[in-house]
């Protein structure tokens, strides 16, 4: 995956990785650490119409359930089935192995930049 400084970034902590006209979305390592130990994952089906600031999946935790927005309007193209088996994957690796789905798109939202993002939890 892309380095933390080369991804674009979600008021509600979520990351993209712009490749064309779909993005990888996850959680950021902000939002993981808030988390606490993530135990459960559940992700919308491939092919799943999503809308941007719609719930479209949940990560419990042995804290809390956090709900997983989408950041943009598109179609579900991948999901990551490995952290539905292995949702620490989500703390470990959340910028890599820890990424959660993808989205085809025609429009991307305003979204911040990493300077922005960091400004915006203090981190």
């Amino acid at each position: 995956m892309a380095a933390a400084q080369d991804l674009q970034y979600t008021a509600e902590h979520e990351w993209l990785l712009v490749e064309g006209d779909v993005a990888t979305v996850g959680i950021t390592a902000y939002a993981a650490e808030k988390l606490g130990d993530v135990v459960f994952v559940e992700l919308p089906a491939v092919g799943s119409a999503v809308a941007a600031g719609r719930v479209v999946g949940e990560i419990e935790s042995t804290k809390s359930v956090g709900e997983l927005f989408a950041p943009v309007d598109g179609t579900v193209t991948a999901v990551n089935d490995a952290v539905v088996d292995a949702p620490e994957l989500v703390n470990s690796d959340p910028f890599g192995e820890g990424w959660l789905v993808k989205v085809s798109f025609t429009e991307l939202p305003a979204l911040l930049s990493y300077d922005e993002y960091t400004a915006l939890t203090g981190e």
